[in-house]
């Protein structure tokens, strides 16, 4: 089943894989994917709707298992300030529900922001937009897709 932002890619003549997976609403979790198709959390990347008090709303490209990094992506968007966009508006902001938001395909064509580690990757992971779908491609190409601007943005999650 093709996706916007499988023919977005397709547009694009971009490969790409799909993997399917079994969807539990109750943990959209990163990592919880990850190991439903069998990769590592650090290698599926999750998209976050963020907004910034001066240039509004852009999307953060993270590992799964990494937390962001709200100064730091201030800093790369030239924000004072960033917040989450509220999880009530995600889906009216980006046109995906939670667990299913990707960049390719989205509402309005808003800034890219991705974590830099995703260069430490042959294949990377991202949501196809839509729960229980998985994208995975070069992430080159996904830069190349999406605009992205690759910046520290996230560290480990402190436990």
């Amino acid at each position: 089943m093709k996706t916007n932002a499988c023919r977005i890619l397709d547009q694009l003549s971009i490969p790409y894989e799909l993997r399917e997976y079994d969807v539990d609403p109750d943990d959209l979790a990163a990592e919880t994917v990850a190991a439903k198709i069998g990769f590592p959390p650090e290698q599926v990347f999750k998209t976050l709707a963020v907004r910034g008090d001066r240039n509004g709303v852009v999307f953060a490209v993270i590992p799964g298992n990494y937390e962001l990094d709200f100064k730091a992506l201030a800093h790369a968007s030239a924000d004072r300030k960033m917040e989450m966009v509220p999880l009530k508006e995600v889906q009216s902001v980006t046109g995906y529900i939670r667990g299913g938001v990707t960049v390719l395909g989205a509402k309005k064509d808003f800034p890219v922001f991705a974590d830099e580690t995703i260069q430490l990757w042959d294949v990377i992971s991202v949501s196809a937009g839509q729960r229980g779908l998985q994208i995975l491609l070069a992430p080159d190409d996904y830069v190349r897709a999406t605009g992205a601007v690759l910046a520290e943005i996230s560290h480990e999650k402190s436990h």
